[in-house]
Order: C-alpha cells, then structure tokens, then sequence
C-alpha cells in the first residue's frame, strides 16, 4: 500500500462512527505462502458477538508467527470481507508503514477488553 502524500478530505464525525475500529486478540497465526505478496494468516478473537474473525496481513518483515500469539490490535470489522486467493479476510488489521513501507502493527499499550471500539 502506498504512503500518502497529503492529507485526505475532511470528512464529519458522523463519518468516522461509520467506520467500526476493535481491538482484538490474534489467537491463530499461520504462514500464507499462496498470497502474492508474503503475508501471515491471522484469526483474531474480538469476544463478545463479534467473535473470532480472520485477516491477512502483509506483516512478515517485523513479525514471527509465535510472536503474535496473544498480541492485541485493531481492526476493521465492519468492511465487507474480501477475498485474498483461497482465503476470505474478514476484518482489516491496522497498522502503518515504518520508513521502507512496512507494516507495524497498531494496538493499545495496555491490556484492554476485547471487543472494545477505537473512540
């Protein structure tokens, strides 16, 4: 994905409600070979009537798949899910680019509940 360059349209508060931002815990992580780009399989529990929800993820170069067990981020959860060669992504995990435009992760610093949504 590409970096913008300026900042986007202003939009109205209604606007951002729209758009349904959780935290969840990754419970599953799995290599995703057959992704174009290299990607990791995740299954992130949001508890509650969300409940488990998979998502690709193009985060190979800073994360280990041991290492994400039990990390908590955020996610879109109310985006249609989108198919990705076999496997269907139901949510859009969060992250931003570090200087050479790899993705880092975005989740709180602290333990919270899962489910919880970005306000």
């Amino acid at each position: 994905m590409s970096q913008p360059t300026e900042i986007a349209a202003a939009i109205g508060f209604d606007d951002f409600l729209k758009v349904d931002i959780r935290v969840g815990t990754i419970v599953e992580a799995a290599p995703f070979p057959e992704a174009r780009k290299p990607a990791i399989k995740l299954v992130i529990d949001f508890g509650g009537t969300i409940g488990r929800k998979k998502s690709s993820a193009q985060i190979t170069r800073h994360y280990r798949l041991e290492d994400l067990l039990g990390r908590q981020v955020l996610a879109v959860v109310n985006f249609p899910p989108r198919q990705i060669g076999k496997f269907m992504s139901e949510v859009l995990t969060l992250g931003v680019p570090d200087s050479d435009g790899e993705v880092v992760l975005i989740g709180p610093s602290l333990d919270v509940p899962k489910g919880g949504r970005l306000y």
